[in-house]
């Protein structure tokens, strides 16, 4: 039996080039994955501290809210931050925005810009175009934990709701001691709920709910508006994901910093 490395090869084939090298680029094409990794994991070790301080969170003057305590949901909660009441034990392993923390996280790591960039920079699976695999196989995304990734379409609704939430918090901030108020901090908050809502609906999932199963765009005029402008919004994915990491980390710390008394609010009304 003729073994493959032995069969004729056809007229006017020619051999493969014997290439040692594990990849032809000269460009600086390890450059991308390392920035990835760098801010990435700045980002989640800034948001873990956090997220466990279990302090400096609320602004009770101005009610100020940092997203990554709302809702509070533990008794460990100052009750005026508690919007939705407090059903969970305080213990410090428990984050006190419990019920919208791990489907904020869920979304963001099935997201198909997050899976593309934490692949290429984490895995190296692979780190760029024409440089190969860190791993020997490739199983795709058919076999736990990865076949959660096919739940990103749910995990929309989560996140919506929890734009919902945030949105409600930074209304809810326009107050003061002498009742309406604006300062820096409302538009930090403000800011923020904006660049979330811009990230959460310019998702694939958003885009394809709105217009994905329309057979015939001239008989939903309206949903074909909408769809032409998440798809508007959906080209910048990947900028509001990296812009939305930076507003979450920018209005907690303003309003840790605050609530800490380390710096004044700067107020413009009241």
């Amino acid at each position: 039996m003729t073994s493959s490395a032995t069969k004729p090869k056809p007229r006017g084939a020619r051999a493969r080039a014997a290439i040692a090298a594990k990849t032809l680029r000269t460009d600086r094409w390890w450059l991308a994955p390392l920035i990835t990794v760098i801010g990435l994991g700045a980002w989640i070790t800034y948001a873990t501290v956090r997220v466990f301080m279990h302090d400096y969170y609320w602004v009770e003057e101005y009610h100020y809210l940092t997203p990554f305590y709302s809702p509070c949901v533990t008794d460990r909660c100052i009750p005026e931050a508690s919007h939705f009441g407090q059903y969970l034990p305080g213990w410090w392993i428990i984050p006190d925005a419990a019920f919208t923390l791990p489907f904020l996280l869920l979304f963001r790591l099935t997201c198909y810009y997050y899976r593309k960039a934490y692949y290429r920079s984490f895995w190296l699976s692979p780190p760029a175009c024409a440089v190969p695999d860190g791993h020997a196989s490739y199983g795709g995304e058919t076999r736990f934990p990865l076949i959660v990734q096919n739940s990103h379409r749910y995990f929309f609704y989560f996140a919506a709701i929890i734009s919902l939430i945030n949105t409600w918090d930074a209304i809810a901030a326009f107050r003061s001691p002498e009742g309406f108020g604006f300062g820096l901090g409302n538009l930090i908050l403000l800011g923020n709920v904006i660049m979330l809502w811009g990230y959460t609906i310019s998702c694939h999932s958003c885009r394809h709910i709105i217009g994905g199963r329309l057979k015939h765009f001239s008989k939903h005029p309206v949903r074909y508006r909408a769809w032409g402008f998440v798809s508007w919004l959906n080209v910048r994915h990947m900028q509001l994901a990296w812009i939305t990491l930076g507003t979450l980390a920018l209005t907690d710390f303003y309003v840790m910093s605050v609530a800490a008394g380390w710096i004044s609010d700067l107020r413009f009304i009241n």
